[in-house]
């Protein structure tokens, strides 16, 4: 099993950058793919980052693709997501997963979500 706990969320405007951070505790946290997703007011989460326990593979929502980096620490049990040009639509609070299955669809592990909003 893994706990996950996320930071780094906060207040920007518009164009701002934000780099949030998912820490892992746990065995053998190199072994699980860990994924970023997002869920705003009234909406269904959504998918937003992937990354394979590898590294070698990562997937990005088209919503965010070029805007935003997913990247791991294995030494330091640490995923981190690195969200640049941000939008107004980008706010939500961001929750950070985990699945021992490589790229999966729906993920085991769940921490409790940051807050990210970006005002206009």
């Amino acid at each position: 099993q893994v706990q996950l706990v996320e930071s780094g969320g906060g207040l920007v405007q518009a164009g701002g950058s934000l780099r949030l951070s998912c820490a892992a505790s746990g065995r053998t946290f190199s072994s699980y793919t860990m994924g970023w997703f997002r869920q705003a007011p009234g909406q269904e989460r959504e998918f937003v980052a992937t990354i394979s326990w590898s590294h070698s593979r990562t997937n990005y929502a088209d919503s965010v693709k070029g805007r935003v980096t997913i990247s791991r620490d294995n030494a330091k049990n640490t995923v981190f997501l690195q969200m640049n040009g941000l939008k107004p639509e980008d706010t939500a609070v961001y929750y950070c997963a985990a699945d021992l299955r490589l790229m999966p669809e729906t993920y085991e592990y769940w921490g409790q979500g940051t807050q990210v909003t970006v005002t206009s």
